[in-house]
């Protein structure tokens, strides 16, 4: 296992070593660091980001952001998800619902919430609009899949409906769930910085993003990306670890 580990890492390091040849090659090809900067400027300029004053304001906030969506929404999917997986008449309420949010141009709703709720807000609502249905979808699946044996045996033996979604629902959704909130974070993140580009509030990585690209700073809109594609990981990181826990536990 632990051989297989190492491989697995090494296989990883490879590929990313791969790309910032890739990289470096189209750097020189291009000819101008204004244009396509070289990795290691770019890497230096994640170190000069990470110096300055406005870069800890800008990620926790966006941090923030993105945690109070996700709870939001996670809290949201599990009163909603559950009945709805458990009775008909409420999933076919709530999934024209669902495919409407999953339907509907990011952008469209980005634009709305400016109009609606001004832009300090729109990132927040941006999240939840996004990852709500994919977790809530999940949920639902997870529970349509459950084992109708083990239900049957608990309304015979009159356990009580509560104790049936503990004991039995949930945990038999927590891999559905766990799926739906890696998925729901990986787009999420990316729906706040993009809320944050267009409604430019006053701390936030996407507002760092927009500014670097009206000055044409790429190598600093290139940081700014790196660094957000690293939280993400760290994040997607966390929700693996909790999923592995889940798991030992069920």
């Amino acid at each position: 296992m632990k051989n297989f580990i190492t491989k697995n890492r090494l296989i990883s390091f490879l590929a990313i070593l791969f790309l910032f040849i890739i990289w470096k090659l189209v750097s020189l090809y291009a000819g101008s660091e204004q244009l396509i900067p070289s990795p290691e400027k770019t890497i230096l300029a994640v170190f000069d980001v990470v110096s300055r004053e406005n870069f800890w304001p800008a990620l926790i906030t966006t941090i923030g952001r993105g945690l109070i969506g996700f709870s939001i929404s996670l809290v949201l999917a599990i009163l909603i998800g559950i009945p709805a997986g458990i009775y008909t008449t409420i999933r076919l309420l709530i999934n024209p619902v669902l495919i409407t949010f999953r339907s509907t141009p990011i952008i469209s709703l980005i634009l709305l919430a400016i109009i609606l709720l001004g832009n300090e807000m729109v990132p927040v609502f941006i999240a939840i609009l996004t990852m709500f249905p994919i977790m809530c979808t999940n949920i639902i699946d997870g529970i349509r899949k459950v084992d109708p044996d083990l239900i049957e045996m608990g309304t015979t033996f009159q356990i009580s409906k509560e104790r049936i979604i503990r004991e039995i629902y949930l945990p038999s959704i927590s891999p559905f769930l766990t799926s739906g909130i890696s998925n729901a974070l990986g787009f999420g993140w990316r729906a706040i910085i993009i809320g944050e580009v267009i409604a430019q509030p006053e701390f936030g990585v996407g507002t760092q993003m927009q500014n670097a690209q009206i000055f044409l700073q790429v190598s600093e809109l290139i940081a700014w990306t790196l660094i957000a594609i690293l939280v993400s990981s760290v994040f997607e990181a966390l929700v693996r670890l909790v999923e592995k826990k889940l798991v030992r536990w069920k």
